[in-house]
């Protein structure tokens, strides 16, 4: 089964590789061929796009900087990465539009919710920078509050692993990976796969979500399609 139309969630540090900072070409262009795959076999496809890369408004906030302006300028960092990456897929021939929350009409349109549908209509990939326009809110809760105004079918969150774990894998080699998992076990558990107010949001508006490994070729696009990916989160889901 595939998605008539779905929402990529991208981190900001997805962008950087193997770097420390910024962004590596490479990776990006190696996204937007995947992106590209996913178009073309008529998927609808929207994206946001963290911003971690560059600057991370709770670390700075941390070492004292108010938070606010932080977090305003970690939005100003995620509309970089949309650039980037919308310069990646029109290169290769996948028409974007990038949407901003944040006034940048001289390098983005303003986020315009029917008018981000209408782009999605004519095929374009729409690629929503700056958040939601708030401070104190996560690029995670910006996909899921985009996810349900776009009316998409499903969240994939490409992330640096292959699923939800019952504990860190990293630090136990027995960790379980959960085929599938209900929201309430998420927020019971706390399991950090997204942050509480996505995952509420996700819930209230009965949106599954597919966290899966990025760096495996091709899991983008399975992931469109419905296979059976990472781990998957929704309402209907067994704990498994």
């Amino acid at each position: 089964m595939s998605y008539h139309r779905v929402l990529l969630k991208l981190s900001g540090e997805a962008l950087m590789g193997e770097k420390g900072y910024g962004i590596d070409p490479k990776i990006v262009a190696d996204i937007a061929q995947e992106i590209s795959e996913v178009v073309k076999s008529g998927v609808q496809l929207v994206i946001v796009v963290g911003g971690g890369n560059i600057f991370r408004g709770v670390k700075a906030a941390a070492g004292g900087m108010d938070r606010a302006t932080a977090d305003y300028i970690g939005m100003i960092a995620t509309v970089m990465n949309a650039m980037t990456l919308q310069d990646a897929l029109e290169r290769i021939g996948i028409p974007t539009r990038v949407q901003t929350a944040i006034a940048m009409q001289e390098v983005a349109e303003p986020y315009i919710r029917r008018r981000a549908i209408r782009h999605l209509e004519k095929g374009r990939v729409v690629i929503f920078g700056a958040g939601s326009g708030n401070p104190f809110f996560t690029t995670d809760t910006t996909a899921a509050l985009r996810a349900a105004e776009v009316d998409a079918e499903v969240i994939l969150k490409a992330t640096k692993v292959d699923g939800i774990y019952d504990c860190d894998p990293k630090e136990n080699p027995n960790a379980h990976r959960y085929e599938s998992l209900n929201y309430a076990h998420v927020i019971t558990n706390d399991l950090r796969v997204m942050d509480q107010t996505a995952i509420a949001l996700c819930k209230e508006n009965n949106i599954p979500l597919v966290i899966f490994d990025l760096s495996v070729r091709g899991n983008i696009i399975r992931a469109a399609k419905g296979e059976p990916v990472g781990t998957i989160v929704g309402g209907f889901c067994e704990v498994k």
